[in-house]
């Protein structure tokens, strides 16, 4: 849980920065790629991201875009960079209108119950798809970016 604006917004960098690595490393004759038939593609993956980024923030009081659950998997990569860099933006940009004091008002949501919690988890729950896309990218044989330390690829 954040109590710290600041905290947040230096984690949130880093989370991005790691977060564009992966998704700029997807193709677009890759974005169907996924570990099994019917399983969670690199595109659909990608996609969740932008549109969780808007959702867990708007559950915050932020004003963020956010995109519809039903809304189709753009047909290239570029589109969900795109899409992903004006989320991940305005959640800077709203954060830092917040207080210290704000981190700790009430969601009303049980187990995010204050906005810093919400915020970590919004965190955390990126961190777990870019995991699995990068899963994605070395089984389409696309180089996996070293976001957390060196990869395969770096030696």
């Amino acid at each position: 849980m954040y109590r710290q604006v600041d905290d947040f917004l230096k984690e949130w960098a880093v989370a991005v920065k790691g977060t564009l690595q992966v998704l700029q490393a997807v193709t677009d004759d890759k974005l169907g790629q996924s570990i099994l038939e019917g399983h969670s593609t690199l595109g659909w993956l990608g996609w969740h991201l932008v549109e969780t980024t808007g959702y867990f923030s708007h559950l915050a009081g932020l004003t963020v875009p956010m995109i519809g659950q039903d809304e189709p998997v753009p047909a290239t990569a570029r589109e969900i960079v795109a899409a992903y860099e004006k989320a991940a933006e305005a959640v800077k940009e709203e954060v830092a209108k917040l207080s210290n004091e704000d981190l700790l008002t009430e969601t009303g949501l049980e187990s995010l119950a204050t906005k810093g919690a919400l915020l970590r988890f919004l965190i955390d729950h990126q961190t777990h798809h870019r995991g699995q896309m990068m899963v994605l990218l070395r089984q389409a044989g696309l180089p996996v970016p070293p976001v957390m330390g060196p990869t395969k690829e770096m030696q």
